[in-house]
């Protein structure tokens, strides 16, 4: 008898971009895993995922912008990191047909910041307020950094960006862009801060790794700063969704 096939996914809108599907179909490859397959499910809406989990027999989810919040009403379960978070990146699809919901994107942000700071990095600023910032709010507090969230809208963010001064950026050493401002196709735009502040005592990371460099890095490492991009953090978060659907 042929072992079971298992199918995962990502959940998301717009999402033919994405690394998901092509980072795991790669791994299954590489390491020869058998019987398993990686989809992209492209929702209009988060109510969608209902008529999703029904028509394929699914063991794990990926989910990204903008359902990692809207999803939290779907689930059964939520681990105890992920609601402290308030944000979901991943579903484990339980035996009984449950659903676990787990937030692995803090996991993958901690272990890429830390080589990087220094006794200097006391302070971050997090640009956005969507629920990839919920998960880099919760890995800052783990790493003892201080943070604030800056949005176009007071009401959201602790701060707008006009309120960015040389003061502002003087003091807050860390800025790490969660919006997806510049991702491709879209690759010419980038946050609205005072760039010309930046300096090389600055690390400046960005979420987005499409393209490897946006603009927002581009413009940041002129001035010195260190730059990370996202492709690593969403490897080491891929790895464990992984380790989640196959405990």
């Amino acid at each position: 008898m042929s072992e079971e096939q298992k199918t995962y996914g990502l959940v998301g809108k717009s999402i033919s971009y994405s690394f998901s599907e092509k980072y795991f179909t790669e791994k299954f490859k590489k390491n020869k895993i058998q019987n398993c397959t990686y989809k992209n499910f492209d929702l209009n809406n988060i109510k969608d995922l209902v008529s999703i989990l029904k028509e394929n027999d699914l063991k794990g989810l990926n989910i990204t912008i903008p359902y990692k919040e809207q999803v939290l009403s779907y689930l059964d379960e939520i681990e105890d990191n992920a609601k402290l978070i308030g944000a979901i990146n991943t579903i484990k699809i339980n035996k009984d047909k449950t659903l676990t919901g787990y937030n692995t994107d803090f996991i993958g942000f901690i272990n890429t910041l830390r080589p990087h700071i220094n006794s200097n990095c006391k302070k971050a600023l997090i640009l956005g307020t969507g629920g990839a910032s919920k998960a880099i709010e919760y890995g800052l507090k783990k790493l003892n950094i201080e943070s604030k969230k800056i949005s176009r809208n007071k009401k959201k963010g602790d701060l707008t960006y006009l309120e960015i001064d040389s003061d502002l950026i003087k003091e807050y050493q860390i800025i790490i862009n969660t919006t997806p401002l510049g991702t491709y196709p879209d690759i010419e735009n980038y946050p609205d801060i005072p760039y010309k502040y930046l300096t090389k005592k600055h690390i400046c990371y960005d979420l987005t790794y499409n393209p490897d460099e946006t603009t927002f890095l581009r413009k940041s490492k002129k001035k010195g700063a260190i730059t990370i991009n996202g492709l690593r953090m969403l490897e080491i978060q891929a790895e464990e969704s992984w380790k989640i659907w196959n405990n």
